[in-house]
């Protein structure tokens, strides 16, 4: 059992019947004397991918969910599933584009550091590292004028996604981005 006052980003536990996994978790005190400390926590339903929004007051207690990690590697897209192979057993295993949402569009040959999220032996989740290499395949001309700031333009990349670059990018280059906000972290030589 997980009391709320160890609720933290990650933890995965048993909200309503379902399995939850904590996407935010904030504590706060009412100003009233005696009263219990708050968690205003955001959690994601690791079935439905669905994400709720509680308060919770401290002194609750939740039964853990099971839930494991293990490495995975991307294989191949047929275009409305996304395949993959359990490091550890080599099953292979498939995810919808429901399953993985915006995560697809960092998905491509060769990417390393794929977990495979585990909810009581079944896998509901792939997680990606943090930053993936994708190449420019579109890029909006450059920006030019004198201006104190950097300026950003639209790119698109080679699994389809768009992310907004610095103005020197240019198509057929490859750039960092970071798969947790989307945002570019540096250009690759």
């Amino acid at each position: 059992m997980i009391e709320v006052s160890n609720f933290k980003k990650g933890v995965c536990v048993e909200y309503k019947g379902a399995p939850m996994v904590i996407v935010e978790v904030t504590f706060s005190t009412p100003t009233a004397r005696g009263a219990n400390t708050i968690a205003k926590t955001k959690l994601r339903n690791l079935l439905t991918g669905q994400l709720v929004t509680e308060s919770i007051r401290s002194g609750e207690k939740f039964p853990e969910v099971d839930a494991e990690q293990r490495p995975a590697t991307f294989l191949y897209s047929d275009g409305t599933r996304w395949h993959f192979m359990d490091g550890e057993s080599f099953e292979q295993f498939d995810l919808g584009a429901d399953d993985l949402g915006e995560k697809a569009g960092y998905l491509i040959d060769g990417i390393e550091g794929l977990r495979a999220f585990m909810v009581e032996g079944n896998v509901v989740d792939v997680l990606l590292p943090n930053t993936v290499d994708l190449s420019v395949t579109e890029a909006d001309p450059v920006i030019k004028g004198a201006t104190a700031q950097a300026q950003l333009k639209r790119a698109v990349l080679e699994t389809g996604i768009e992310v907004q670059v610095p103005s020197y990018v240019t198509a057929g280059e490859t750039v960092r981005i970071d798969t947790r906000d989307g945002h570019f972290v540096e250009r690759v030589r």
